[in-house]
């Protein structure tokens, strides 16, 4: 497929957040009240934690938010200018200024909502150990509105695509606008794609109702071995068998009979497992040497923007979980959702 066929072929929507990120001791994850591989909503108990971080620790700025972060690594395996495009809302500030920087060094195609009443969002990255954990301050993310979605420059991204992708968390802010993406996506015989993302998502009962009304136009999901265990238990289900839950999800009802729905679960170390039409296929990831560990943050997003590099050319699941493998493997090896500048990975 020639390059001129990939532009804009992938469109992101979701909340962009400054990543601070830090790493910081035991007393200092008590303090907060933080769990290690978690993801949160700040409360007003970490508002003093990201100047504290900042006091405390040597911190480092990088462009974030878990959607952003798919986008950028999938922009960065495909090496074809604006293959990507990104929406979210921002503030009219310093840090909304370092998000529009690193989307235009990145060549990702952003059109930001700018909301000048509210500083852009952060994302605590509290990192301890290699593991890590999330706290969210939305602010001007948690404001996108389907209004900048409807305008006419900013819906021609979406007729522009053919693969869409929203991690979970965009369901907290504006699910209508997920859903309007979804259903031209399914009217256009397009491709939806969506993450779990995190336990609470499902745990809280608006954000799982408004899960459910988009499940159907989802024809692939993403998520990791606790979202997936999480999603049995609040539909009722028994069983924690990661690889029967992904086959029960790919069986739930579609509103697309285009495709088949494919469920793709990450766990950590151990197999990447792929349920679709039917069968379930198991992937290892790259082994990694505990020393060359970094950072785990940004893995999951940075499987996901390795898969959908594959995914948007049409290869396939194999390939698709072997180039998401390559960037989680990339990711993890540095501080925050960072890469080289160019991908070693070997296309086939």
């Amino acid at each position: 497929m020639e390059s001129g066929g990939l532009a804009g072929v992938l469109l992101g929507m979701g909340n962009p957040l400054l990543d601070i990120s830090a790493v910081v001791t035991q007393e200092f994850l008590d303090k907060y009240g933080v769990e290690l591989n978690n993801a949160v909503l700040a409360e007003e108990k970490h508002t003093p934690m990201y100047a504290d971080m900042v006091a405390q620790y040597p911190v480092e700025y990088i462009a974030g938010g878990a959607t952003q972060n798919s986008i950028r690594v999938a922009q960065w395996m495909l090496q074809v200018p604006f293959a990507t495009a990104y929406m979210g809302c921002i503030g009219k500030d310093a840090f909304g200024e370092e998000l529009k920087k690193a989307a235009l060094a990145d060549q990702v195609r952003a059109h930001y909502m700018i909301d000048e009443a509210t500083p852009t969002g952060t994302c605590g990255v509290l990192v301890k150990d290699g593991e890590r954990s999330l706290v969210a301050a939305l602010n001007a993310a948690n404001n996108y509105k389907m209004e900048h979605l409807c305008l006419p420059e900013n819906w021609k991204l979406v007729e522009d695509a053919r693969f869409y992708y929203s991690a979970g968390f965009f369901l907290t802010v504006s699910p209508e606008s997920m859903m309007k993406v979804a259903k031209h996506s399914a009217e256009h015989g397009k491709c939806y794609t969506f993450n779990l993302s995190a336990p609470f998502l499902m745990q809280v009962p608006p954000f799982k109702a408004a899960m459910m009304e988009v499940l159907p136009y989802v024809d692939v999901l993403f998520g990791n071995e606790s979202e997936a265990v999480t999603f049995a238990e609040t539909e009722g289900w028994t069983t924690k068998d990661v690889a029967e839950i992904a086959m029960k999800i790919s069986k739930m009802p579609k509103a697309s009979g285009h495709r088949a729905r494919t469920v793709v679960f990450t766990q950590g170390m151990d197999d990447t497992l792929v349920a679709s039409e039917g069968k379930l296929y198991r992937f290892p990831v790259i082994p990694l040497a505990k020393e060359k560990l970094v950072d785990t943050n940004g893995a999951g997003d940075a499987f996901v923007g390795g898969f959908l590099s594959q995914y948007v050319t049409g290869k396939e699941i194999s390939e698709c979980c072997r180039a998401g493998n390559y960037g989680a493997n990339a990711v993890i090896q540095e501080s925050g959702c960072k890469f080289p500048p160019v991908p070693k990975f070997q296309w086939n």
